[in-house]
């Protein structure tokens, strides 16, 4: 694998991301209803919607291809979306590392409930479940799983 970059993302990214979205969720989650939604209506959803009211940040590989994506709107992870071909190559850990470093305080984030591949992700990034909903809180009806990222201080490693 070339070397990867991470960075705040522009609008000038948006059709990158939204490839990024699209491709990620087609090739992890084959559980997900057809999506409604052409590859434009995604695109302009990424620039209008998500970049507007998040902080993003692209993994950018050594050709200058975007290859991942996360977004964090407040202390929530909205995205964290890869490739499949940069998977397991430490993309997600570094685009993680910038969203906590966005929020040091804490991060919650969604996952869907069969996506035992990114639960296993999370939780090795010290990621705990703190609920579990049945779908009926989001678009696909899908189980999930709310998920928290509190960070160990001092005083709570010595207790005082």
């Amino acid at each position: 694998m070339t070397s990867i970059s991470v960075r705040p993302a522009v609008r000038a990214d948006a059709a990158a991301v939204a490839h990024v979205h699209i491709a990620s969720r087609e090739a992890t989650m084959p559980y997900l209803p057809p999506r409604r939604r052409t590859d434009a209506e995604v695109e302009a959803w990424v620039r209008d919607v998500v970049m507007a009211a998040a902080a993003v940040w692209v993994a950018v590989d050594g050709d200058g291809r975007i290859v991942g994506y996360a977004a964090v709107a407040g202390d929530e992870l909205d995205a964290l979306y890869l490739l499949a071909g940069v998977r397991r190559q430490g993309v997600g850990s570094a685009l993680l590392g910038a969203a906590k470093a966005h929020r040091p305080g804490g991060l919650t984030l969604a996952v869907f409930q069969r996506n035992t591949g990114a639960r296993a992700f999370y939780a090795r990034h010290g990621f705990e479940v703190v609920d579990t909903d049945d779908g009926s809180r989001n678009m696909e009806n899908e189980p999930d799983l709310t998920m928290r990222w509190q960070p160990v201080t001092n005083s709570t490693r010595t207790g005082g």
